[in-house]
């Protein structure tokens, strides 16, 4: 990789407050770069998980914990309008509950000793098409699942010696098969469970298959009650914590553990570390200029995917560095930028 290409176009997409364009780079740095190297720069090979730890591995190694964490959770960038292909394409949201054109990114976020950085990603492609039998619509299929995805990295951070203890994830990754990985993998899991999800609560009922949907349960809060998962052969912890919504509603969130030293509080304060995953996201959308690329090839449009995951890896050890989170950085970069084109525009002003 080249890595001073690298740094000018991460460092673009930080100050760049509009479309992250080639012309509008070698613009920037007043034409010292042409905008043809940095298309070549973004054509030229693919960038992979392989090449985005060579950037964060010294960073991680200052860092890392034994009791650190992985973080797995995907996210949708909406692109209404540009050309479908295999991976611009329909994905289903579940935040919104519908289907949605754009990209999809699955990421590994570790976090440790305070600091949440990105050790692996996978762009959800659907290179398959077939007709939909029911609608009569063409639709895409991929290779292989989220779940797969999710195990394959799981894999490489294990080859690539990450000390974690945990891996935390949403109630749509909490199958039987990923749960069994992880703990033939020698790790524990914290895992948020849908409501019908079939439990019990004895071993007796266990073996005679007496299950339960963990909503109908009925054991006391702020308790770790252990149990047994339906399809999962060993004996997990159970939470059930209750929290107010902003708008004062009550939500319930039933917690998975299989690490059975932990105790209510342990797990309950780990999990919520799963949302370093939901502010990374967050950033890269924001900070980063996940979505404001022309790009248009799926090597390009892959290729600026990475390079905002390295910005927004740059930006978080900037954060480290200078104190103020990365979105008060940035902010901060909008101020000085709006304020030196109000001085440009006053001299313009007094010269008119």
């Amino acid at each position: 990789m080249k890595k001073v290409d690298l740094d000018l176009y991460t460092d673009y997409l930080l100050s760049a407050f509009g479309a992250a364009t080639a012309t509008g780079l070698s613009a920037m740095v007043d034409g010292d770069v042409s905008h043809d190297k940095i298309t070549r720069f973004l054509s030229e090979q693919d960038y992979t998980t392989k090449d985005l730890w060579q950037q964060v591995k010294s960073t991680v190694r200052m860092v890392e914990r034994d009791d650190g964490g992985v973080i797995f959770d995907d996210t949708i960038q909406e692109k209404a309008w540009t050309d479908e292909s295999e991976l611009m394409c329909w994905h289903f949201d579940h935040c919104s509950g519908r289907n949605i054109r754009g990209i999809n990114l699955l990421n590994a976020l570790y976090h440790s000793n305070g600091t949440s950085i990105p050790v692996a990603f996978e762009l959800v492609k659907k290179p398959f098409q077939y007709c939909d039998q029911k609608t009569q619509q063409i639709k895409r299929k991929g290779e292989v699942t989220k779940n797969e995805m999710m195990r394959q990295m799981i894999d490489t951070c294990i080859r690539n010696t990450l000390k974690f203890r945990f891996v935390l994830m949403v109630s749509w990754f909490s199958s039987d098969e990923n749960l069994d990985f992880i703990g033939g993998k020698g790790r524990h899991f914290i895992a948020a469970l849908k409501d019908n999800r079939l439990v019990a609560l004895t071993e007796e009922d266990r073996k005679k298959k007496r299950f339960v949907r963990v909503d109908e349960l009925d054991f006391p809060e702020q308790t770790a009650v252990q149990g047994w998962l339906k399809g999962y052969a060993k004996a997990v912890l159970l939470v059930r914590e209750v929290f107010t919504n902003k708008d004062g509603s009550t939500g319930v969130l039933h917690l998975v553990c299989s690490d059975l030293t932990c105790d209510y509080d342990a797990i309950t304060t780990t999990y919520k570390k799963r949302w370093k995953v939901e502010v990374f996201h967050k950033s890269l959308k924001s900070n980063a200029n996940l979505a404001m690329s022309p790009t248009r090839t799926v090597r390009t449009q892959s290729n600026h995917i990475f390079m905002s995951i390295c910005a927004a890896f740059k930006l978080e050890c900037l954060s480290i560095k200078s104190k103020p989170n990365p979105f008060a950085l940035c902010r901060k970069l909008f101020i000085n930028a709006s304020r030196t084109a109000y001085d440009e525009l006053q001299q313009f002003r007094a010269v008119a």
